[in-house]
């Protein structure tokens, strides 16, 4: 059964979130929408004056980086044109969680950019505790970066530290970041 919701509390940043939407009622006041729980991303677009700040959602806090990964890669390119036929494995240590997502973050796009790369598929076989802070071990496949086939969105130059979070809950981690772009 679908759920209805007011527009009043849908902003279209949750649109993308949330699936598919379907308006079914227009009032003077009062539209009702319909969502069809289809397709939800583990992403979603936050409203930023100039670069993009990001939101990744996941079970857990190695889902998150997952998503986080993919939010970053779709704001440069169509990210399922991209196919996953190279892999490479990473390994990533900082000294606390953020630091981990920032340089998680960051040695993917210099991979991106030195192997002349688009990735699409990520998958974190760990993130463990280490005396020294926190180390992150993945899998990452893609394919060569074709103009014709990946159309640039956005270039991102950066990853930052501005505004970024990381809320861990019982069932679901939240990460927040902004790329300079």
């Amino acid at each position: 059964m679908p759920h209805l919701l007011n527009s009043s509390i849908l902003s279209s940043n949750q649109t993308s979130h949330l699936g598919e939407i379907e308006q079914l009622k227009t009032r003077d006041f009062l539209t009702t929408f319909t969502v069809k729980m289809t397709e939800v991303k583990n992403y979603e677009y936050l409203e930023h004056t100039a670069d993009a700040y990001i939101a990744a959602y996941g079970k857990n806090l190695v889902e998150a980086f997952e998503n986080a990964a993919i939010a970053m890669f779709n704001v440069m390119t169509e990210i399922e044109k991209v196919k996953p036929e190279v892999e490479y494995h990473l390994k990533v240590q900082a000294e606390d969680k953020h630091a981990l997502l920032y340089s998680w973050l960051e040695d993917l796009l210099v991979k991106s950019d030195t192997k002349r790369m688009l990735f699409c598929k990520f998958k974190i076989s760990r993130i463990e505790k280490t005396p020294d802070g926190y180390k992150l071990h993945a899998s990452i496949w893609g394919e060569n970066h074709t103009p014709k086939k990946h159309p640039q969105k956005v270039g991102v130059k950066a990853v930052t530290y501005h505004r970024m979070e990381i809320l861990e809950e019982s069932k679901r981690t939240t990460l927040k970041f902004i790329l300079d772009i």
